[in-house]
């Protein structure tokens, strides 16, 4: 019997209309478009609004157009993971909501969180069922609202996030396709340099916490940067050498849209020109656990089935990591 491996075998996404711009920042917090572009590549992201919508709104939707594009009954889902660290409560898991919501009852779903790394952590999360034989499809969601933990007076924070999410199904494979390796890493002694100080059973919500700001993203950018590109560049590398790859065998790089100079930074350690880089950037911001399936969802018309792709993420915890998989199927 052939091994077994787990393939992505449809992608979606979702993103909210609202579309906000750095002009429209410039009226809310001292910052102008050029300086927000140099150095971030971002000109815009996009916001959920509307009262009572939290991540489950951003998910749904891309669940649901996944159903539709891979031919699924939601009966037929066995697991539901979603990646996110703005779940619409602390309880019940997201992962139930967005279950119940399209139909997936015969599923199991849990959140899982690891911050801008948690889509690569759940997809090898999601992968272990499936190579093991225990089930056949599973659903692996990143969805973020990061616009309800921003504090809009923070030009720091509030320039970078945007809203939005995506989901990808994975299902067996006999053919060598699908996740190749992955290497996942976590430091939480970086935890002081990006992290929300209350909210949690540490420091409960307090009239006093609220006053403070302290249930927004806090984040000491400089700390951040010097070990992202790090971070992400050497998984990267670290990845394509346990794999006998070289930068002419990758297909393509689909980084985390944290940076583009930190994108940059892990392409050029791998050698990988920027023709071969997935960037949406510049439209959505840094959507957290949306970044990369929203990648794969815009790209997907151009992916071929055998193409060599490495996935790269860092974000809070320290976390971060790097998945290699051959891609399973060619454009629809």
């Amino acid at each position: 019997m052939s091994k077994l491996t787990a393939a992505i075998t449809g992608v979606s996404g979702y993103v909210p209309d609202y579309v906000l711009t750095n002009k429209e920042l410039e009226t809310m917090v001292e910052t102008n478009d050029e300086w927000i572009v140099s150095r971030t590549g971002i000109k815009e992201r996009r916001i959920l609004k509307g009262e009572d919508q939290g991540t489950s709104a951003i998910a749904i939707p891309a669940v649901l157009e996944l159903l539709k594009k891979t031919n699924t009954q939601p009966e037929e889902v066995d697991l539901l993971i979603c990646a996110t660290t703005t779940p619409d409560m602390v309880f019940p898991a997201t992962a139930n909501i967005i279950c119940a919501e399209v139909g997936a009852v015969n599923a199991f779903g849990y959140d899982l969180q690891a911050a801008c790394s948690g889509f690569l952590f759940a997809l090898a999360t999601g992968a272990q069922f499936i190579e093991t034989g225990k089930y056949k499809k599973v659903i692996v969601v990143g969805a973020d609202k990061m616009s309800a933990i921003v504090d809009y007076t923070d030009r720091a924070t509030c320039i970078i996030f945007g809203d939005g999410g995506g989901a990808v199904m994975l299902e067996p494979n006999t053919e060598g396709l699908g996740i190749q390796d992955s290497i996942l890493k976590s430091d939480g002694s970086g935890a002081p340099f990006l992290h929300m100080k209350a909210g949690g059973s540490r420091r409960p919500a307090t009239a006093e916490t609220v006053a403070r700001r302290e249930h927004y993203a806090f984040q000491e950018g400089q700390q951040v940067f010097k070990f992202a590109v790090k971070g992400m560049a050497d998984v990267s590398a670290e990845v394509m050498e346990r794999n006998n790859l070289t930068h002419e065998d990758v297909a393509w790089l689909v980084p985390h849209q944290a940076n583009k100079r930190i994108i940059d930074a892990t392409a050029n350690r791998m050698g990988v020109g920027p023709e071969k880089v997935m960037l949406n950037i510049q439209k959505y911001g840094n959507t957290t656990s949306g970044t990369i399936p929203l990648c794969l969802w815009e790209y997907e018309s151009q992916l071929k089935k055998g193409d060599n792709i490495i996935l790269a993420a860092f974000g809070g915890g320290f976390t971060w990591g790097a998945v290699y998989l051959k891609w399973a199927y060619d454009p629809k």
